[in-house]
């Protein structure tokens, strides 16, 4: 099956959507982007995962990421999917349209080309549906993560913008961000910088835990 590699352009293509027809990048002008794929409308997992994502969809806009989402069923379905999504929500929100599109993928094209179907999970002719895939794309158009759920599996949207914040603050500073990390937690520095360099690059402080060891390879500044 085909797939993607990290730092490869993400595919432009065109289709259509519950917001009209796009183009990928045009659609992303100079924000970053998700894609999120579901296997098909009017599933319980689904329904309540489009329902967090928008919930949180002020806080992707907030971090300049534009959400976009695909499932293999036609714009009619989308459409009548959609109020229920809304109804899922009503109690938590009062938004009466959802704040990103929906693209309509009826052949699995883009499925298929981006590496999407879930060989064990089937529909009722037999044929894959799509898995839970979320692509993250940079303002450069370059795939900068992707994540591959089967169908049974919910997402943790929470955990996708966790990983946004460590991926945007990545790309402008040289550090890394540690396990379970979260945004004003302290951040690591790299093992290719110097000791000097870090010190020049970090003046409020780099701290290195002691290991058995003897190597210098955990460091740690606050968050830049």
């Amino acid at each position: 099956m085909p797939g993607l590699l990290l730092g490869q352009v993400f595919p432009d293509f065109e289709a259509e959507t519950t917001d009209g027809n796009i183009k990928l990048h045009e659609f992303l002008a100079d924000s970053w982007g998700i894609l999120f794929s579901h296997p098909r409308d009017y599933t319980p997992v689904c329904t309540t995962e489009l329902g967090r994502a928008a919930r949180l969809s002020q806080e992707f806009t907030d971090r300049n990421v534009k959400m976009i989402a695909l499932s293999i069923d036609d714009l009619e379905d989308h459409n009548g999917w959609t109020k229920d999504i809304l109804a899922y929500n009503s109690e938590e929100s009062d938004c009466c349209s959802l704040p990103f599109p929906i693209i309509t993928d009826k052949k699995r094209d883009l499925a298929v080309a981006l590496g999407m179907l879930d060989p064990d999970e089937k529909d009722k002719d037999g044929v894959p549906l799509t898995a839970r895939c979320v692509f993250i794309i940079g303002p450069d158009k370059r795939l900068k993560l992707s994540l591959l759920y089967p169908a049974t599996t919910g997402r943790n949207f929470d955990e996708i913008l966790r990983v946004v914040d460590s991926l945007q603050l990545t790309a402008g500073k040289r550090v890394s961000t540690p396990v379970d990390w979260q945004p004003g937690d302290c951040v690591m520095i790299p093992p290719s910088m110097s000791e000097e360099e870090a010190a020049s690059l970090f003046p409020s402080g780099v701290y290195t835990k002691d290991l058995p060891s003897g190597k210098k390879y955990l460091r740690y500044t606050p968050h830049p």
